[in-house]
């Protein structure tokens, strides 16, 4: 994301915090979410964007549109200015304890004159003066409490991998007890958000069964603290610090409870609207007839899309983006799954900084049942990585030739190299060198802090290189690490695909760049793209389904990426890459 996108989105995320805090008129509040939404997702600067083409983005109308514009020509928006000068200079600080929302803290601030973090720890001192507040019983106060102290030690979202895990994990355990008939995670986890707060679970069983339930799931080898407990919802703190709530659902509920506990709060709003217009009403407990209270559909996700007159809507697409009006038109995607994914484009072995040799290598993804495995290797500037000099490169053409041949009948193994895309936008060995790869990934690694304009034409330069068949990880982004580069992805884009050429979706979960907006993009234009699990280690190969998640998240189906291509038409497009 450009800086002024994001600096813009951080406003309005900010304006809408406000908003709710002064209880103010709920379609101000929407209004602001939902352009703080679209803004994060563009993959272009928004300066960049006339008054007309703003006025055109779904979410954005005049008023929005007149804001961005004021920003991007003074640096500031007035309304925001003065909507801070409304609440205490320390409230929307609160905000980013987790627990807290902003009716909490208004009633905090209404009702204890608690006005920033200071004065909150100040007051839970004392905590009798707080549970005299309708509203915020023990348990809450205690929970605040313990939020508090946590954040202030550790950072507060995780990376979807890391979730994913931890998630697994538990919900397996969960599924072992008889009692329980479904057990599922939910919430942005589900949804393949790359970085997640917390993590939500579900157990489909009979209420009677809570206190059995609740005691396996705190007694976890996992589990560090609990944080809360009552009768149908526990949440704990795991020993990695991650917050996971645990919620009983009557089995006869679990679908509508699955789907709201899911979300996105965006993709839920406009069920509700829907159900409403077609006489129902829809809640975690059930979809109902507005009039009679009869139960429509509860038990299934399916059941309760199917009343709604939609097809079933994967969990990754769930964000208010299209979907639907999409599903309505029985027009959503045949989303990309593992099962389409014939090819790894992007790996290493211990030639560099790998961990495999050649032929271990191929024999994984001979093992995966893929039909090509791409040996890519960091070129010579990556010195930290053992990067290869052009003798040693040519040396490693003929190893890798040696497992190919070797191999064949079995998997395709090509010779290829991730060549860095040095700063001005040469890449790390001459054309000569180049031609005699199968395959070129060419990727920034280095000088990750340049304007992006500077990026922009950096990463185009790589793209028009003849020899290049994908840009890989594209801004070099490491997530809760690193931000990367924010080119103009729709500059980007355009150039590759004139080139017709791959950008990477590079799945190890600490990257997960192209990030699935840019992917969507790309896809919108027809760019193809590349699910890569950058390989270094054999769990590596485990990656590929992170990138999967994201590129399910962009809207992918197999024809938009190469790695799913058939070997003779993967064959071809390399071929059609070159001069």
């Amino acid at each position: 994301m450009a800086d002024t996108n994001k600096q813009i989105a951080a406003i309005f995320d900010q304006m809408a915090d406000v908003l709710q805090i002064l209880d103010a008129n709920r379609f101000r509040i929407i209004a602001m979410q939902k352009a703080s939404r679209v803004i994060k997702e563009l993959p272009n600067d928004v300066s960049t964007m006339s008054h007309k083409d703003l006025l055109a983005l779904d979410g954005v109308g005049k008023g929005t549109a007149d804001k961005i514009v004021e920003f991007c020509e003074t640096g500031q928006i007035v309304e925001h200015k003065e909507l801070l000068k409304e609440i205490p200079k320390g409230l929307p600080a609160l905000l980013d304890i987790p627990g807290l929302g902003a009716k909490t803290v208004a009633l905090l601030w209404n009702e204890a004159n608690i006005v920033s973090i200071k004065s909150l720890e100040k007051a839970l001192k004392k905590p009798e003066t707080l549970t005299s507040i309708k509203g915020l019983g023990q348990k809450k106060i205690e929970a605040i409490a313990k939020n508090l102290s946590f954040i202030e030690q550790a950072g507060k979202r995780y990376t979807l991998g890391r979730a994913h895990l931890k998630a697994v994990y538990f919900v397996a355990q969960m599924r072992q007890l008889p009692e329980v008939a479904q057990a599922a995670f939910a919430g942005s986890l589900r949804r393949g958000r790359d970085t997640v707060g917390d993590i939500d679970i579900l157990v489909a069983a009979d209420p009677k069964h809570s206190a059995k339930i609740t005691k396996h799931f705190v007694s976890l080898e996992p589990v560090k603290e609990t944080i809360v407990s009552g009768k149908t919802k526990t949440s704990v703190r795991t020993k990695g610090g991650i917050q996971i709530d645990l919620r009983i659902i009557s089995p006869d509920a679990y679908g509508a409870a699955l789907m709201y506990f899911t979300g996105s709060k965006e993709h839920n709003v406009r069920l509700r609207e829907r159900a409403l217009s077609m006489g129902m009403s829809l809640s975690e407990y059930a979809l109902t007839n507005k009039k009679t209270e009869k139960v429509i559909a509860s038990e299934t996700e399916a059941d309760v899309y199917k009343a709604l007159g939609l097809d079933f809507i994967p969990p990754e697409l769930r964000e208010d983006r299209g979907e639907i009006s999409a599903a309505e038109a029985h027009k959503l995607p045949k989303l990309v799954t593992d099962r389409d994914i014939h090819a790894e484009l992007h790996a290493h072995t211990h030639a560099s900084d790998g961990l495999l040799s050649i032929r271990e290598l191929a024999g994984l993804a001979y093992d995966r049942g893929f039909h090509t495995i791409a040996v890519t290797d960091h070129s010579k500037s990556q010195v930290q990585a053992h990067g290869l000099d052009e003798s040693r490169l040519e040396q490693h053409i003929i190893d890798v030739h040696a497992v190919r041949d070797e191999m064949t009948g079995k998997i395709n193994v090509l010779a290829g190299a991730e060549v860095d895309i040095l700063s001005d936008g040469k890449l790390d060995y001459s054309n000569s060198l180049l031609k005699h790869l199968d395959i070129v990934v060419a990727s920034p690694h280095v000088a990750l802090a340049q304007t992006g304009s500077t990026a922009t034409k950096r990463i185009i330069k790589a793209i028009n290189n003849p020899y290049v068949h994908i840009i890989g990880h594209p801004t070099g982004r490491l997530l809760m690490r690193r931000e990367g580069m924010s080119p103009d992805m729709s500059e980007i884009i355009k150039a590759a695909v004139e080139r017709g050429i791959a950008l990477e979706i590079n799945a190890n979960h600490h990257r997960l760049d192209l990030r699935d907006t840019h992917a969507r993009a790309a896809i919108e234009a027809g760019c193809l793209l590349a699910i890569n699990t950058d390989t270094h280690r054999p769990n590596d190969f485990n990656e590929l389904q992170y990138g999967i998640l994201t590129a399910r998240r962009a809207w992918a189906e197999p024809k938009n990426i190469v790695n799913c291509f058939t070997e003779a038409k993967l064959q071809k497009w390399l071929k059609s890459c070159r001069p």
